[in-house]
């Protein structure tokens, strides 16, 4: 495990712990970083259905469409597991029976990896680019960003460390999976919720989670809740925490902003394992030790 450190805007040891590692759903704040940028400039709407709906894309960003998850199929993981080449997207939907919604949009909550594949599809349709251009034209060079990148075949993962995971075919993250330094992915988060992407109003309804519950077995979680590409919530440190986490095969990524008082942190951890919660309480360690330290050891 490593982890990469901000603290009130800047690195605590620059240049420390800039292996490329997998963004696994990290990679969704980005989506949402990126399709909130074009709200902001007035071409989409975050309450007008798309293109795929009936549902909008604040419901897409937050998880409440109604749509399954193609990680519930058993297929799916075993198709991974036998190192299969993806399925073309049409046929992951057929296979998920995606058109069946499995609630109203809006009246429930349902982690969803389908809903950002639309949110990816909704950025490429209205730039007219590329997702891994439309990323970097949206969100990542304008917070100063360039080591990030797609990776779209087993070819792009050369250099890139999977953790335990000896070889993986990206396809099968049908909404994109971004690579890059761990490093950048705190920064990542830090500068985008430090307001230097969004406006303040978008920022707003960006961390307007929904509460999902009380705590989680085996997380540092005691009420958890989901905004539009962000995780968040209070951990048993006491700090509320805002950010992601991912996991694929072999490891786990977990990218989390804190503010106590005037202070601000941001911490990305890298767990070469399967375990959410280890990352999650690493995260909520380290965070504790720079913004509680009075408190930190308890």
């Amino acid at each position: 495990m490593f982890s990469s450190l901000v603290s009130n805007g800047s690195p605590v040891r620059p240049g420390e712990h800039n292996a490329v590692v997998p963004w696994w759903s990290f990679t969704k704040t980005v989506l949402s970083a990126a399709s909130l940028s074009l709200v902001r400039d007035g071409l989409v709407r975050l309450d007008d259905p798309v293109l795929e709906g009936p549902f909008t894309l604040r419901q897409l960003l937050r998880h409440e469409t109604g749509l399954a998850d193609y990680s519930e199929l058993g297929e799916y993981h075993a198709a991974i597991a036998r190192g299969e080449a993806p399925w073309p997207a049409d046929e992951m939907l057929q296979r998920l029976d995606a058109t069946r919604l499995r609630y109203a949009p809006g009246v429930g909550w349902r982690y969803s990896n389908v809903g950002y594949m639309y949110v990816a599809r909704l950025i490429e349709r209205v730039t007219g680019l590329a997702l891994e251009e439309a990323l970097m034209q949206q969100a990542l060079a304008p917070l100063d960003l360039s080591r990030v990148r797609a990776a779209k075949t087993r070819a792009d993962l050369d250099g890139v460390c999977l953790g335990a995971a000896t070889a993986y075919d990206p396809g099968w993250v049908y909404h994109g999976l971004l690579v890059g330094p761990l490093s950048d992915a705190a920064l990542f988060l830090d500068r985008l919720l430090a307001g230097h992407l969004l406006p303040s109003s978008l920022l707003q309804e960006m961390q307007t989670a929904r509460i999902l519950g009380g705590p989680l077995l085996e997380r540092p979680w005691t009420s958890p809740g989901y905004g539009l590409g962000l995780m968040q919530g209070v951990v048993n440190m006491g700090l509320t925490l805002c950010g992601h986490t991912g996991a694929g095969p072999g490891s786990v990524v977990a990218v989390y902003r804190s503010v106590y008082g005037v202070d601000t942190a941001s911490c990305a951890v890298f767990h070469m394992g399967s375990d959410e919660g280890v990352a999650e309480a690493e995260i909520a360690a380290r965070l504790s030790e720079i913004l509680k330290p009075e408190t930190s050891g308890d």
